[in-house]
């Protein structure tokens, strides 16, 4: 499954992300939050922490920058880019999705 979700500014998104990725983990299943905003906060919401999430925005910011290279697939994304979040949430702070993957 995958889920997204969008809507104007201060509209609730974030915290609305955090409860639905962190309740669907704690009932077992694998989740994966990407962090896509322009203002990226996720990471905060999930309970990463303010370091953790500033670390995953840097990297962003290195790759936007062309001082990191993407990586070139998903497992690898989540292991170069990719932080473990409580109730096993796994979170990536993320621009775009080039050249994704099937399925």
């Amino acid at each position: 499954m995958r889920l997204a979700v969008v809507g104007k500014g201060g509209s609730g998104k974030t915290t609305t992300s955090a409860v639905v990725a962190r309740t669907l983990a704690r009932q077992g299943l694998q989740v994966v939050a990407l962090d896509c905003d322009s203002n990226p906060n996720l990471g905060i919401s999930l309970g990463v922490g303010d370091e953790e999430t500033d670390r995953l925005v840097s990297m962003r910011q290195a790759l936007d920058e062309g001082e990191e290279e993407h990586a070139p697939g998903w497992d690898e994304l989540l292991d170069r880019f990719g932080s473990d979040a409580p109730d096993g949430v796994r979170l990536a702070v993320v621009s775009s999705i080039v050249n994704p993957e099937p399925g």
